[in-house]
């Protein structure tokens, strides 16, 4: 029998087909001349008058040959579409994580949906916030965040201070120079606190991520090898609409 995968294989070029078909279709029904015929023959008025030969056009495009081949190219589409569509809604295949059932009887549509959202929440998940490597950090419960151990560090205040140069004599005064000095005025105790996450855990993250999406994969491809129906609508459509 017809496995779903195939159909699915086979149903782009179908359409492509059709669509070309029914095209130009379309366009040969729209050219006047390919649809008209004549035929005439001439009579001299006497024998002495000019003798002129017979012309004739033959109709190239029938409107109801056209319709025949336009349903039969189109029965073949709604054929290959019905029975791709009766069966995505009976294919089924369990998600089955690290030899675990996540989730059983999962239809091909809804795996489909799974496969685009774990695209984006993979994407989503590497770009979460991630502590910075050069500091220590663990979990405060009072903040429910990460914090760092107290850091002390020196207040400093700029002191002004006078450097004599050289000493005053009876000729010059003394040459002194104004400088600053860091005089310690207190201390700093910091920590830091962060709600973003360790690398391990948007690892871990990452990891189920890959692992459920790789899972999903699988399902799909188990759930699209399962055999079809043929189903055949296109003759009754056409011939109720032809008939």
């Amino acid at each position: 029998m017809t496995k779903l995968n195939q159909i699915i294989a086979v149903e782009k070029g179908v359409k492509s087909k059709s669509f070309q078909e029914l095209t130009q279709a379309h366009q040969d029904l729209q050219k006047s001349p390919l649809l008209s015929g004549i035929s005439r023959t001439y009579q001299a008025k006497d024998e002495e008058g000019e003798q002129l030969p017979p012309e004739s056009t033959r109709v190239q495009v029938r409107a109801e040959d056209v319709l025949r081949s336009t349903a039969a190219t189109l029965t073949r589409l709604f054929d290959v579409t019905a029975t791709k569509d009766w069966a995505n809604c009976e294919a089924r295949a369990d998600v089955v994580v690290a030899g675990t059932p996540l989730l059983r009887d999962v239809p091909v549509s809804y795996l489909l949906f799974l496969e685009k959202q774990l695209v984006d929440l993979h994407t989503f998940v590497r770009k979460l916030p991630v502590l910075d490597a050069a500091e220590t950090w663990s979990l405060d419960a009072s903040t429910d965040a990460w914090r760092t151990d107290p850091v002390r560090t020196v207040r400093t205040k700029k002191v002004p201070r006078n450097h004599v140069k050289a000493e005053a004599t009876a000729e010059h005064p003394a040459q002194v120079e104004m400088y600053f000095e860091d005089v310690p005025v207190g201390y700093w105790t910091t920590v830091k606190f962060s709600g973003a996450l360790p690398a391990r855990r948007i690892n871990e993250l990452v990891d189920r991520v890959e692992k459920l999406q790789h899972a999903v994969k699988f399902a799909r491809e188990e759930a699209n090898s399962a055999e079809v129906q043929d189903r055949n609508p296109g003759a009754v459509v056409f011939d109720y609409l032809l008939g």
